[in-house]
């Protein structure tokens, strides 16, 4: 514990509070790009102690609530063909489809699998020769090296009966049609610290360049948090757009060298829809055609399901950082983690629970719609 506590000291943090305090003079709206990182703010209230006028908006940073809604539906329909073994993180069982989600599929006799690794996916298809299965390959750059190497063991090793649902999306292009939307008031990022180990933050400096807007690599605790908002604040403040790393403890400029290798020798980059947000060209990883025998989305002939939003929904306005989780007119009644409409919601990294467990649902803000 003392490693943790270590980035929870309150005089530390009541110190870089103070020091935020004397560097803001105008107001400014900057964006956090990761579930964790929202649930770390909300949870101890940093965004209650900042210098007045300075906002933070949550921005498409759960993998879990940006998939799509069609794609939950395509892993229950495969699911629930006969003599599947559908595998998932646990995260995404109870993710919301059209009409039901994955733990409903358990409930009615399917065999979905919570696992902690892709390798036990792999693992039990080969004790299970006479059965499919399909494991539901989710997430940022950050899972990404994980998925890319059970694809390629499986093809070494010729594992004809696994495969993976895709649903792999990548930050930098998210956050660039962020910036580029006419909507947006975002003016700066804390970027995702898990995704810059794998990735590095070399495709940050052209977006930090083109759009004005500074781009601090951040961590996921407290002081993590306020040291990454003095870095970014104060480039704000001096009229600087750098990118700038204060989780140096982890990432590299250059990110994981073998990870990255390991993603491309798998995965290709392809346009990928976003649940609430829609189609963000080349912000997605699919199979390379070497690979694509291990592709569940063809192999089981789902690729035509296409379903739409609930229109009560505005988790996509939120994932935007347009609108905050208490100023959707169903959030903590249409809306609550028993019963979620989205994913925002129900997902450990939603910004929508993160407001509902914490208590932000009882100072419910106005609507800027």
């Amino acid at each position: 514990m003392r490693f943790v506590d270590e980035y929870r000291d309150a005089d530390a943090a009541r110190a870089l509070v103070g020091l935020l305090a004397r560097r803001v003079t105008r107001p400014w709206t900057v964006m956090e790009v990761c579930g964790g990182q929202t649930h770390t703010i909300v949870k101890f209230g940093i965004d209650e102690l900042l210098a007045r006028g300075v906002e933070l908006v949550h921005g498409p940073g759960c993998p879990v609530c940006v998939t799509p809604l069609e794609l939950v539906d395509k892993a229950v329909a495969i699911a629930s063909t006969p003599g599947v073994i559908f595998c998932s993180f646990g995260d995404m069982l109870r993710v919301p489809g059209s009409s039901r989600d994955l733990l409903a599929v358990k409930a009615a006799g399917g065999d979905v699998r919570i696992v902690y690794s892709p390798m036990d996916c792999l693992k039990i298809a080969r004790e299970n020769p006479d059965r499919r299965v399909v494991f539901f390959a989710v997430g940022f750059e950050t899972t990404a090296p994980a998925n890319a190497m059970v694809v390629w063991q499986a093809r070494r090793l010729a594992v004809p009966n696994f495969s993976v649902l895709v649903s792999h999306v990548l930050v930098p292009p998210a956050m660039e049609a962020i910036l580029s939307s006419p909507a947006s008031r975002v003016q700066g990022f804390l970027a995702a610290g898990h995704v810059c180990t794998v990735m590095g933050y070399e495709e940050y400096e052209p977006l930090a360049e083109r759009y004005r807007a500074p781009i601090v690599v951040t961590g996921f605790e407290p002081l993590d948090i306020l040291q990454g908002l003095y870095m970014l604040l104060g480039q704000l403040e001096d009229g600087r757009c750098e990118v700038e790393n204060q989780y140096s403890r982890s990432v590299l400029r250059e990110g994981c060298l073998p990870a990255r290798r390991q993603i491309a020798e798998v995965f290709e980059v392809c346009d990928r829809k976003w649940r609430g947000i829609g189609e963000i060209p080349l912000s997605g990883y699919r199979l390379r055609p070497e690979y694509r025998a291990f592709d569940a989305e063809s192999l089981f002939d789902v690729g035509a399901i296409e379903v739409a939003e609930s229109p009560a929904c505005r988790a996509g306005e939120v994932l935007q950082g347009l609108i905050k989780p208490n100023q959707c007119e169903a959030f903590g009644t249409l809306c609550t983690p028993e019963r979620p409409l989205g994913a925002t919601m129900v997902s450990s990294e939603g910004a929508c629970a993160a407001y509902y467990h914490y208590g932000r649902f009882r100072e419910a803000a106005p609507s800027r719609r």
